[in-house]
């Protein structure tokens, strides 16, 4: 739990009772390379944090499968539109590597919220950075090229061709596989 409490400092401080109402509501999952974390038609309530491993969020559209966004180690996944709807998600989270998780069940945290107004912070805080993020990836494939995006990517993620099949690479760039061979061939 060291590790979560170090990413949330990046964002806000907690006191030692908001930090232990936390870990209250946590519980650490171990699972395998290619296990789904959460699955299509799936109502989010957990928020995840990746302790050890990626994920992938992803949906298939006319069939084929489109890599939506990763998630590395001491980073959060969710996937919030189900989370503050309600409503099942249409898109699933696929581990890509055997992954150590730090489930928080998000129901409990929401309640957690009039206690410590901290924590309620700390997580419109992360939100928020999750949403320009959101919004930077919607402007990079407006506005850049493949080559852009790919050069971006590493830059952002420099291990991310060790960690992530170059399909799913492909897909979250928005290009087949034979145009991504041909943007790492020009390195």
């Amino acid at each position: 739990m060291k590790s979560i409490f170090q990413y949330f400092q990046l964002y806000n401080s907690l006191s030692k009772e908001a930090e232990n109402a936390i870990t209250e509501i946590c519980s650490i999952i171990e699972i395998k390379k290619n296990q789904e974390l959460q699955t299509f038609g799936h109502t989010c309530k957990t928020i995840y944090y990746i302790n050890k491993g990626t994920a992938r969020i992803y949906y298939y559209k006319d069939g084929i499968d489109i890599t939506e966004s990763f998630a590395f180690e001491n980073n959060i996944i969710a996937r919030v539109e189900s989370l503050f709807t309600g409503n099942p998600s249409r898109k699933a989270i696929q581990i890509l590597e055997d992954s150590e998780i730090v489930a928080i069940n998000a129901t409990q945290l929401f309640k957690l919220y009039d206690t410590y107004p901290e924590i309620e912070r700390l997580f419109r805080k992360i939100f928020e950075v999750a949403y320009v993020d959101t919004v930077n990836r919607i402007e990079g494939i407006q506005f850049h090229s493949a080559e852009e995006r790919y050069n971006a990517l590493i830059s952002e993620e420099p291990n991310i061709l060790k960690k992530v099949p170059l399909k799913h690479i492909a897909s979250y760039l928005g290009i087949t596989q034979v145009s991504l061979s041909r943007i790492r061939a020009i390195k």
